[in-house]
């Protein structure tokens, strides 16, 4: 099997998400993985997949730039109601996603959930 580097990590990560092939998704996701969000955190890869089959967000990927194991990734998430532009900070260990952090203005999600 080739080795992968973490941006290819990263990238087939958010490319599976987009295809909603969670099976895939999962196989980039360290067991303990530790996922840090605007809205929230989770301390497992199953915890994770568990909300990301819910929510079927897609990413539209506008940058992703690497330095040895950490990515930056720069995207659009359609979040179904809403599409937000966001980034990712990746941490890969030995080929899987070992911890990441989301930033984006929540401020859109909030207004909308005050109108409904």
């Amino acid at each position: 099997m080739t080795k992968i580097n973490a941006k290819e990590t990263v990238l087939l990560f958010l490319d599976a998400l987009n295809s909603e092939d969670f099976e895939e998704a999962r196989k980039y996701l360290e067991d303990d993985m530790k996922f840090i969000g605007v809205m929230g955190e989770r301390d497992s890869a199953d915890a994770y997949m568990g909300d990301m089959k819910k929510m079927k967000f897609k990413y539209e990927i506008k940058k992703a730039l690497s330095e040895g194991d950490d990515v930056a990734a720069f995207y659009d998430i359609n979040m179904g109601k809403q599409t937000i532009f966001s980034s990712g900070w990746y941490h890969v260990e030995n080929g899987k996603i070992k911890w990441f952090k989301v930033l984006f203005d929540p401020r859109p999600l909030l207004e909308y959930d005050e109108k409904d």
